[in-house]
Order: C-alpha cells, then sequence, then structure tokens
C-alpha cells in the first residue's frame, strides 16, 4: 500500500493495467497525472498547492465525503489514470471528480472499466442514490464524449470558475436510479 512511482509511465495496453483503490501516498502520481493531461490544453494549468491540496491525502478526502478513489496502475505501480466518486446523503446525489487518463491509455476501455467500478461501488454503498453528476471543463471536448457515451446528458448549466486557468465547465448529469432499475433485469 505504498504511495506509487511519480514517474510518467510508459501505459501502453490497458490489458495490462489493474485498478485498485487509491491511497493517501498516490497524491503525487495523480498531481503529476492531472498536470499532464492539463498540458494537453491550451491555458490549463496545474496549481496543486492552490487549488488541488486535497492530493495531499486524496484517499481521506474522498472518504470523508462518503466516496472513493481508484487508480489505474501498470505493473510497477505507476498511476496511469485516475476515477473517484463522492456522496451527498441530503441530496441523494454522487458526483464525479478526478477523472483523468494520459492520453496513450485513452480509447482502450480503462474509462468505461473504471466507471463500472465506481457505479457498482455506488449502488452497493449508497443505494438511495438517485443521480450522479460531473462538472467537467468546455475544453475536455473528448471526456464530454465518453461521458455521453456512458448515457450522461448536459444540463444545460455551466459554471465559471476563479481559478488560473480562467476554467469554465459544463454540467452533466445520470439518472442512477434509473440505472440501477436497469441492472434488475
Amino acid at each position: 500500500m505504498s504511495g506509487s512511482n511519480v514517474v510518467r509511465p510508459n501505459s501502453g495496453s490497458s490489458n495490462g493495467l489493474t485498478i485498485r483503490p487509491a491511497f493517501n501516498p498516490d497524491g503525487d502520481g495523480i498531481a503529476a497525472l492531472i498536470d499532464a493531461v492539463f498540458g494537453e490544453y491550451p491555458g490549463c494549468v496545474f496549481d496543486r498547492n492552490g487549488e488541488f491540496p486535497e492530493l495531499d491525502a486524496i484517499a481521506d478526502d474522498f472518504k470523508n465525503a462518503n466516496g472513493r478513489i481508484w487508480v489505474a496502475v501498470n505493473d510497477a505501480d505507476c498511476i496511469v489514470g485516475c476515477f473517484g466518486v463522492k456522496y451527498d446523503d441530503q441530496s441523494a446525489e454522487a458526483e464525479l471528480h478526478k477523472v483523468y487518463l494520459y492520453k496513450d491509455t485513452r480509447g482502450q476501455g480503462m474509462a468505461q472499466r473504471m466507471m463500472a467500478k465506481a457505479l457498482a461501488w455506488l449502488g452497493q454503498n449508497h443505494p438511495d442514490c438517485a443521480t450522479v453528476m460531473l462538472w467537467t471543463d468546455t475544453r475536455f471536448e473528448a471526456g464530454h464524449r465518453f461521458y455521453e457515451k456512458c448515457g450522461f446528458a448536459r444540463t444545460g448549466e455551466s459554471r465559471i470558475l476563479d481559478d488560473l486557468s480562467k476554467s469554465s465547465e459544463y454540467q452533466f448529469r445520470f439518472d442512477f436510479s434509473a440505472y440501477q432499475k436497469a441492472l434488475r433485469f
């Protein structure tokens, strides 16, 4: 359960990758991943200390929010992807967070595997969940297509963040209660 290597991995095929729960020491590997993904988009600035302090105790951050975060790792335990979900009992709504994959890992089914793991965990641990939502940067168009492929729909809501990237985000939602009913067939 030690922290992952933060050297940029050669991720290769998703077939050789493992999904496991993230631990607090994985924050450095997740930070390297987010930094690399942000680097793909003009104007996206990664400021770990100012905007991502939760990475210092990432597993605790998700646990304290009734959630869980997973990482995809290669054989050397280098993080090549992450995917988290938090749950709000009051609203019966979950929110996806920290959904990132290195570019050379995308398009091989890993994001779908991580989504399936998160939704299965959510159904087991929070069966009263009605909806799953997320916010995603307007620049992350491939991510938008992925979410839509998974059954999420844009709500028409957007927001502008007060961050170094001057981010503008779209909101997506997914009817989790209907999803759970469909699984019962």
